[in-house]
């Protein structure tokens, strides 16, 4: 069974052609075809289904897809054999590639790589394909960071086949957001839509190039909104069931009224196709990271300084929460806005500026999208009763804003044999108490507690000696919450006790 991998959607295809020198003044003397008012404004797809009770594409398409270009990024490729070693003649192969897959069931193998030339061949330029969309009449376009990383040469090619060169203005790996612009006046551009207004379950459609195909339109339906990704800290995704393949990348994402939603960026996929899950960048969080870019060339961000991990019943309960919700603490930086405002671990970080936390991965983004300096109002949730923080935001540089956190199992009961630190282990470790674990067995092995760990508090109260850890299990309730030092981390383990 292949390893089913999330897949940035921009096509690769490796090309042997020389750039044609008509293209270097900037772009193709092709006039633009005259333009002939319609009879009468084309009907957005929501008013056509309050019509007629079935959502119609045509009049979106009619009208914004004018505004959806296609993207060729080139790289100039060097011939390594040349160079004084290695896989002569080769362009760099990506088995993942989905288009190495492709071009190996069909032609046996990459162009350019394994039987595609010898040691003499010269530099050759590879391509990314992807898809944009126009924000600006006067030539700014928003894509994917991806689709251009690296890239030499952006060629940007419009509806009505003009073609321009592209200068990259910015772009943000971070958000996989970047900002083109391109030298035109009086262009289509799209229209602006309010994400967080969207619902699951809605009509959404997408308008881009897969594997090259100019201006493809596909459809489908919201299947969740706020959806965090394995190493994509800082985006809310929204997750679409859209069929988005390689070189939809960068392309809109509409919603019925005709307003972009999104940015297609990321699919999930065993293949490298379209499997019913892709992921689009939440439009207002891309323009943020597009003002930025635009008027500072760099994109700040706020940052909190805490390790974070998700709430879950048994963990609620061992803090006297009803429900599991919010952002559990499990260390914070000592140098950073957190502990200067008094955050501590063990407290469930339940609202930022009165936006709910609903859950540890709600986190980073919202603190993210706060600007340094600023004075934030953080509610959390510390010895059974809510309390109020004032923190004043930093700045994100290499430092997450607040990083999420994979809790250890949450099985069985205590059962540990433990001993003090000694002094030579705290001062190794930085620490001023703590119980090492020596021994793990029954619930605190089903836990997750490993030889090694130092228990540090039970439910937020410090622990520094066994007899104390004891009345502490004794008198706690059908659970507890253990947080312990791990490596270099600190996280809280939940305990069934039964």
């Amino acid at each position: 069974m292949q390893a089913k991998t999330l897949k940035r959607s921009a096509a690769a295809v490796a090309v042997a052609v020389a750039l044609s020198a008509g293209y270097v003044a900037g772009h193709r003397n092709v006039a633009p075809p005259e333009v002939i008012a319609p009879a009468q404004a084309a009907m957005m797809p929501a008013e056509a289904a309050a019509k007629t009770g079935v959502p119609d594409f045509s009049g979106l398409v009619e009208t914004y897809g004018p505004a959806v270009v296609n993207i060729s990024a080139k790289h100039v490729v060097k011939n390594v054999a040349q160079r004084g070693g290695g896989n002569a003649g080769q362009l760099p192969i990506d088995p993942s590639d989905p288009f190495y897959q492709f071009y190996k069931h069909f032609f046996g193998g990459m162009p350019g790589g394994p039987g595609a030339g010898g040691d003499d061949q010269p530099d050759a330029p590879s391509a990314s394909l992807g898809s944009g969309f126009i924000v600006s009449s006067d030539g700014y376009i928003l894509t994917n960071a991806h689709v251009v990383d690296g890239a030499n040469v952006v060629t940007v090619k419009l509806t009505d086949k003009r073609e321009f060169k592209a200068k990259v203005v910015g772009a943000d790996k971070q958000s996989d957001v970047a900002v083109l612009k391109i030298d035109a006046g009086n262009l289509p551009t799209v229209k602006i839509g309010d994400p967080r207004q969207s619902k699951v379950g809605q009509w959404v459609v997408a308008i881009g190039s897969p594997y090259g195909f100019d201006n493809t339109v596909t459809s489908g339906i919201i299947s969740a909104k706020s959806r965090s990704l394995p190493n994509e800290n800082y985006t809310p995704f929204i997750q679409t069931d859209v069929p988005v393949n390689p070189g939809n990348s960068g392309g809109p994402l509409f919603n019925l009224q005709g307003e972009v939603i999104g940015i297609n960026s990321m699919i999930y996929s065993q293949t490298g196709g379209f499997q019913g899950l892709s992921f689009a960048i939440p439009i207002n969080e891309a323009i943020k990271v597009k003002d930025d870019l635009v008027t500072t060339g760099h994109v700040s961000r706020g940052r909190l300084g805490v390790a974070v991990q998700s709430m879950n019943q048994t963990l609620a309960e061992s803090f006297g929460m009803k429900t599991p919700q919010g952002a559990l603490v499990s260390s914070v930086d000592a140098s950073g806005p957190a502990a200067k405002a008094g955050l501590q671990p063990g407290d469930v970080i339940l609202s930022v500026n009165g936006t709910p936390v609903a859950d540890s991965a709600d986190l980073p983004s919202q603190v993210a999208g706060l600007k340094p300096g600023t004075v934030a109002n953080v509610q959390v949730w510390r010895d059974k009763a809510t309390k109020d923080l004032k923190v004043t935001i930093g700045a994100l540089s290499d430092a997450k804003a607040a990083s999420a956190e994979t809790p250890a199992q949450d099985q069985g009961r205590l059962g540990v044999a433990v001993r003090p630190l000694t002094p030579q282990e705290k001062s190794g470790t930085s620490l001023t108490h703590g119980l090492l674990v020596q021994q793990a067995d029954g619930p605190a092995a089903s836990a997750g507690v490993q030889p090694g760990d130092v228990i540090l508090a039970v439910n937020g109260n410090p622990v520094t000696s066994v007899d104390q850890l004891k009345q502490m299990v004794k008198k706690a309730g059908n659970s507890i919450a253990l947080l312990i030092q791990r490596d270099d981390a600190q996280i809280f383990v939940p305990v069934d006790l039964g």
